[in-house]
């Protein structure tokens, strides 16, 4: 398969913004563009920063059955 045309080959991954500083992203630490970035992202999860919130507690409504 001798071309001279460079294959057209689509990334897995399209090229996005660092979520933390806006510099393009790299492979290595997708979607970050560094190691740093991505642990300043981790230390806001460990921190307690980043929160899924989840369903409200309601006083009184326990899970045991009354007798």
């Amino acid at each position: 398969m001798p071309n001279n045309e460079p294959e057209k080959v689509t990334p897995l991954r399209p090229k996005r913004p660092c979520p933390e500083c806006g510099k393009p992203s790299e492979r290595a630490f997708y979607p970050f563009c560094s190691k740093r970035c991505k642990d300043i992202d981790l230390n806001r999860w460990f921190s307690g920063a980043y929160v899924i919130p989840g369903r409200p507690i309601e006083d009184g409504d326990d899970e045991t059955p009354s007798e």
